[in-house]
């Protein structure tokens, strides 16, 4: 199943959300990793060492972050970017299928935008 981090400004009626659909689903938010406040390259990197896809609204800086990782080699799990158009029903069920419909690494390396359809 895939794991995830959200990052510090996630909506957290969609983490919540997921949560209470599905407890099984392994995410943390970077508030509770003793992450709050650090810069987007350290969340990634965090988040590449205990193997987590990365939740986010960012489309301005952590996107970047993320693709400057994957050009210079460094292991980056996957980072998926919701929109904040994105109603938190919708995100809650993509982000639940993502979980439990994935193979072990199978967004390494990659940056996507949710809704995926």
């Amino acid at each position: 199943m895939t794991r995830f981090l959200s990052d510090e400004n996630f909506n957290n009626q969609i983490v919540r959300g997921i949560l209470r659909q599905n407890p099984d689903i392994d995410i943390v938010r970077v508030q509770d990793s003793g992450l709050s406040g650090v810069d987007d390259p350290t969340v990634l990197a965090w988040a590449a060492q205990e193997k987590r896809v990365v939740l986010t609204h960012d489309v301005t800086t952590m996107i970047s972050f993320a693709y400057e990782r994957i050009q210079s080699g460094l292991f980056m799990p996957g980072l998926f970017e919701v929109g904040r158009r994105v109603s938190v029903g919708l995100a809650i069920e993509e982000i639940i299928l993502i979980a439990m419909c994935s193979l072990e690494g199978e967004w390494e390396g990659q940056v996507r935008f949710l809704p995926l359809r």
